[in-house]
């Protein structure tokens, strides 16, 4: 009996020293993720996940770091002309980086993650560099201080999104977590997934950060629509207009991880009416060299930077001095697939730019590519009394912008089988 008595003991205590093991561990996870979430850019503390959550948000953060292969990259040297140098922050910061650039071995084909690490900037280094930042508008300064970190933690993924490797077309569409109306209204009409004529398949992704600093926290809603529509993409940063261009970064390494093999990206904004029949028929009539390197929407040309601090793009001269590339009006545009793994590369060369649209044409040009007019691009709308009229739609490809009810009465009458036009 004694014999029995001490066993029992025995394996009572070592059940116990098992669990405070256990227990001690998850803690441990718990804090490491902590560590791992911090994001300058994110202003205001957000609610941790629970355990079983956060060991999973760390498995996608250590995959997030791992080697991806990538083509040597060459940086043209059109853009390095094209950007002065002189004593505006992001001129000099661009060509600090490019001459890194030029001094490192780019033959290793390995995820620039590797050499490149999030180091916020302090407001006094931005103070001694920038004269007037006193002067910027209040988001600037998360921005600034962000301008180095390129890798938040991705709340909700989809890794089958594209498991078939005949992916035709991926609209990847820009939202916000209380644009809930909008994407419903997008999957219900132009975003619908499937296989079009021609066995063409098409897919569907939202890209989301967190709720802004001043919105209602949203983060339960966005579990659910993630989980019912298996079609959102959720990263840990306040999804601000700032934050546009790390958006358009994250998305490049998305894309690198999961769906390398799609043929053409739509990249738009959930306000915009897209003809998802007419932009695959016009696909499809490239010519394989403009398939290969095709970027094309509204382009706007000769464009420089706002000086006036009231409006929206607002770009201080202390900041940024120069023109701008041509590039595809944010709205929506296209371009090919197999542009990715450069412009993934590229972008950490190219410092964050406040402005995505632009960003965008930067990291094109920067490559090579240059944009190509489409005038079925229509990011700053048409005229207000066609605006209803479906047969006026037939022949364009994405007009700007439309509200969902608007989306979806248009929808159905261009589809109507008594349309005549």
């Amino acid at each position: 009996m004694r014999k029995t008595y001490t066993k029992f003991l025995i394996l009572a205590i070592a059940s116990s020293l098992c669990l405070v093991i256990f227990y001690s561990q998850l803690k441990d996870v718990e804090l490491t993720q902590r560590d791992l979430a911090r994001n300058p850019l994110v202003t205001t503390a957000t609610p941790r996940k629970p355990t079983t959550v956060v060991i999973s948000t760390i498995k996608k953060k250590a995959k997030s770091v791992m080697l991806v292969k990538l083509p040597p990259l060459t940086i043209s040297e059109d853009f390095r002309k094209d950007i002065p140098k002189n004593g505006a922050f992001w001129n000099r910061k661009l060509h600090s980086l490019l001459r890194h650039f030029d001094s490192a071995d780019n033959e290793t084909r390995k995820d620039p993650h590797i050499k490149f690490h999030c180091q916020p900037e302090s407001f006094e280094l931005l103070q001694t560099n920038i004269q007037d930042i006193q002067s910027y508008p209040p988001l600037y300064g998360d921005f600034l201080r962000g301008m180095e970190c390129r890798n938040p933690p991705l709340l909700h993924d989809q890794p089958g999104k594209c498991a078939s490797d005949q992916i035709f077309l991926l609209f990847a569409i820009k939202s916000i977590p209380k644009h809930f109306e909008r994407r419903q209204a997008v999957r219900e009409t132009w975003g619908r997934e499937g296989l079009y004529k021609n066995g063409l398949q098409v897919r569907t992704v939202f890209l989301l950060g967190r709720s802004s600093v001043d919105d209602p926290t949203l983060d339960k809603m966005l579990s659910f629509e993630a989980q019912q529509f298996q079609d959102l993409l959720v990263w840990d940063f306040h999804d601000t207009f700032y934050n546009l261009t790390l958006k358009e970064h994250v998305f490049f390494k998305w894309m690198m991880d999961h769906c390398p093999q799609v043929s053409f990206v739509f990249k738009g904004d959930d306000d915009v009416f897209a003809n998802t029949q007419a932009i695959l028929n016009h696909l499809k009539s490239l010519e394989p060299e403009q398939a290969s390197s095709l970027y094309t929407g509204q382009i706007i040309s000769d464009a420089t930077p706002l000086r006036d601090p009231k409006i929206k793009y607002y770009v201080p001269q202390s900041f940024y001095e120069g023109p701008y590339p041509a590039y595809a009006g944010g709205g929506g545009f296209l371009f090919s697939g197999n542009l990715l793994p450069s412009l993934y590369h590229v972008s950490f060369y190219i410092p964050f730019y406040p402005i995505d649209d632009v960003y965008n044409g930067m990291c094109f040009k920067a490559i090579g590519i240059t944009p190509t007019k489409h005038d079925g691009f229509k990011t700053f709308d048409i005229r207000e009394q066609d605006r209803e009229n479906p047969c006026v739609h037939k022949d364009l490809l994405l007009v700007h912008q439309r509200n969902p009810q608007q989306t979806m009465r248009l929808w159905r009458n261009m589809h109507s089988s008594m349309l005549t036009c």
